[in-house]
């Protein structure tokens, strides 16, 4: 199928005409004509590469009902996304070259973006021993990001010999950094709210110290640390501190630490615990700040579904996480390009070619010229919309934004040259 889009705003910029023919960008100009293509009117569009996500919750194998990675993957073609890296806390979690294989050959199956599986860095997340991270390198779906994510590799040994192992090839470690002994029973973020609500603090320290033990271990071996969601002016400042080091340190930010701020615990309501926790306005403030220069490299949604069991309950027993594909892309537009901090091609900077690199991921978020392939995404910034949970394409409903209003709508996905989600509807 061929589609010539006409009008599209090529990062914000000047209208261009960008003609879609045998999975690549085969032209881009103006006034283009092709025979026998499909016509997409782009006109006060803005065209950017296909997102790349570096933290999905697909849960799939175990969970499925909470999401598969057919459903998770066709929120994220919603959500303006041509490829996904799947986390490894699965049941079973994917620690070795047979589960990552799974999801990969389940994400090739359903067809609506790529799904890179993230290995475990520790059997069964368990934090005693390493699992098969060179099998799952060398594996069918060559995974090349490692992660414990929903746990921390809280042994500094274990932590070393990772970073240690995945430079052989070319691997990088996914931090989640809590430290667990700070952070027993925690429920929100630690501060006068805190205790005025009675939910036990979380310490914007346990996450910092973690960062900073990580950034300096990193260094000792001359490895790539990745720290996921990063969430307080802390963090900012000690992976600034790193950087201007040298050191191959990368982080990520979640759309909703950048938007929502730890007030809404008053609320009582499970659709706000997250790990880790919303933050105060400050943190915000400097998050925002650090994915503007550089210092945060990407934007990752930590998209965490739960079916209603798990988050229709009271806050100290629901489990922590919210939805985040199919809204990422509007939310990054109202915090940072609709507040002056980041323009378009910044926007395809953070959500697309930065964690392509990260992720060392071939083919997305690579250039929309001619010869590249055509991932892309095409995004109506005008338009505005109240997000209903119902719509979701996700197996789950627990967004933190049910009834909101957001800028900006994904009217189209392009994986390869293929359409889909077209019109706003998957294909």
């Amino acid at each position: 199928m061929k589609y010539l889009i006409k009008g599209a705003a090529v990062l914000g910029g000047t209208p261009s005409d960008l003609l879609l023919d045998d999975g690549v960008i085969a032209e881009v100009g103006r006034g283009l004509s092709a025979a026998g293509a499909e016509v997409v009117d782009a006109d006060g569009l803005v065209a950017l590469p296909g997102l790349v996500d570096l933290h999905t919750h697909l849960r799939e194998p175990g969970r499925e009902d909470a999401e598969t990675v057919e459903s998770g993957t066709a929120a994220a073609a919603l959500g303006g996304f041509t490829a996904v890296h799947a986390m490894a806390n699965t049941d079973p979690v994917a620690d070795t070259a047979g589960v990552v294989e799974q999801v990969w050959r389940l994400g090739r199956e359903a067809g609506h973006c790529d799904v890179y599986p993230v290995g475990a860095v520790t059997v069964g997340l368990a934090g005693e021993r390493l699992a098969e991270l060179g099998a799952m390198a060398d594996s069918a779906a060559r995974v090349r990001v490692f992660s414990d994510d929903g746990k921390c590799v809280s042994d500094a040994v274990l932590m070393r010999r990772a970073l240690e192992y995945v430079k052989a090839f070319d691997g990088v470690v996914a931090q989640h950094a809590q430290e667990p002994r700070l952070t027993e029973h925690a429920q929100m973020n630690e501060g006068e709210l805190s205790g005025r609500l009675g939910l036990a603090g979380w310490p914007a320290v346990a996450e910092e110290a973690i960062i900073a033990r990580d950034c300096l271990l990193a260094a000792h071996v001359g490895s790539r640390l990745h720290v996921c969601h990063v969430s307080t002016a802390g963090s900012v400042e000690i992976v600034r501190w790193a950087k201007s080091k040298g050191w191959s340190v990368t982080a990520e930010v979640c759309p909703h630490h950048l938007l929502l701020t730890d007030d809404l615990a008053a609320t009582y309501d499970p659709v706000y615990k997250v790990n880790p926790p919303l933050r105060s306005g400050t943190d915000v403030e400097a998050l925002r700040e650090g994915l503007a220069d550089g210092t945060i490299d990407a934007v990752a949604t930590d998209h965490a579904p739960h079916p209603h069991e798990d988050k229709d309950c009271e806050w100290a027993a629901a489990a922590f996480g919210m939805l985040g594909l199919e809204t990422a892309l509007s939310i990054v537009q109202e915090t940072m390009v609709d507040a002056g901090l980041l323009d378009w091609a910044g926007v395809a900077d953070r959500m697309s070619s930065t964690p392509a690199r990260i992720g060392r991921v071939a083919d997305h978020g690579t250039p929309l010229e001619a010869g590249q392939p055509a991932n892309l995404v095409l995004h109506d910034p005008a338009d505005r919309r109240v997000v209903d949970p119902t719509e979701s394409a996700s197996l789950s409903r627990n967004t933190p934004y049910a009834g909101r209003e957001l800028p900006g709508r994904v009217v189209a996905t392009f994986l390869r040259g293929r359409a889909t989600v077209l019109d706003g509807k998957l294909q």
